[in-house]
């Protein structure tokens, strides 16, 4: 019994430090932060990346450039961010369907760590500017032209621009 215990425990042990430790980075956006695990964000990403891509049928519109977010006003950062995150769990997540339960799964978990950046920035007190409110608009306006689920789809498959535009509020320790 003691053998299988402790062969039980060393496996453990190795397969913690196989896996690395989960390293969760500090986003700041103005005043505001929170912590994100941004490994986690881009392993399920890739993970429903291509399923994503090849359902966009619309490949002529694209809801978000990263001049979008690369040119966000100065002191609306934490707010743009609000926004955006607000986009994707109540609009882009709820209707994105995949017809395979692991691809859905890995966009749950997306919803998840968005729902939980989400939770944190909301302890901050952002100021939203006309011109903010108006880009976020713009993309609103852009989704609810297609059909809800291709709207999704093309929301997901443009993921890696808001990740790599949310890792960029996170500078590497």
């Amino acid at each position: 019994m003691k053998i299988l215990l402790s062969s039980s425990i060393c496996t453990l042990l190795l397969l913690g430090f196989l896996n690395g430790p989960v390293e969760s980075r500090t986003m700041h956006a103005d005043g505001c932060s929170a912590n994100v695990h941004f490994h986690e964000l881009h392993k399920h990403f890739s993970d429903i990346r291509s399923d994503a891509i090849s359902a966009d049928g619309e490949i002529a519109v694209k809801l978000l450039d990263t001049s979008l977010m690369k040119n966000v006003q100065e002191g609306q950062t934490c707010c743009f961010v609000r926004l955006l995150l607000r986009f994707y769990v109540e609009r882009v997540f709820r209707n994105y369907e995949s017809s395979q339960p692991h691809q859905q799964r890995c966009a749950s978990s997306l919803a998840n760590a968005f729902v939980s950046i989400r939770k944190e920035m909301h302890k901050c007190h952002c100021n939203c500017g006309e011109e903010t409110q108006r880009t976020i608009d713009s993309v609103l306006a852009k989704f609810d032209k297609l059909q809800i689920e291709q709207a999704a789809q093309k929301a997901v498959g443009e993921l890696d621009t808001v990740l790599e535009w949310l890792e960029g509020l996170a500078p590497k320790s």
